[in-house]
């Protein structure tokens, strides 16, 4: 699985990326939780969910020049959430969201 940095005003997040069926498919389940600093983008798709999933997270759902559409945070096992028009989803550890001040309309960018 291929890892990127994504950066947020001054905060960066080390994601695993989630862009082929398999992984998406896989996300987070088996996980016992996420490191503050970490998470997994999802690409492409406009909807998750946390079936099966032990622990709560936030979601950042982003257009395709990762902008943030829609942030849904401490969301617990066994719910769905989706974004039309979203490009891909980046799933954090709950409370991240919080510590990183992510709004809506918030640009992120991938560091080099």
């Amino acid at each position: 699985m291929e890892r990127r940095v994504v950066l947020a005003r001054e905060h960066h997040v080390v994601c695993d990326v989630a862009d082929k069926a398999l992984t998406r498919m896989r996300g987070l389940l088996g996980r016992r939780g996420l490191q503050s600093g970490h998470g997994l983008l999802i690409e492409p798709t406009w909807s998750v969910h946390t079936w099966f999933m032990r622990f709560p997270i936030d979601v950042v759902f982003l257009d395709r020049d990762l902008t943030v559409l829609k942030i849904r945070k401490h969301m617990g096992p066994w719910r769905t959430a989706a974004r039309f028009r979203a490009r891909s989803v980046l799933e954090l550890a709950a409370g991240e969201c919080d510590r990183l001040h992510l709004e809506v309309g918030d640009r992120l960018a991938f560091a080099q």
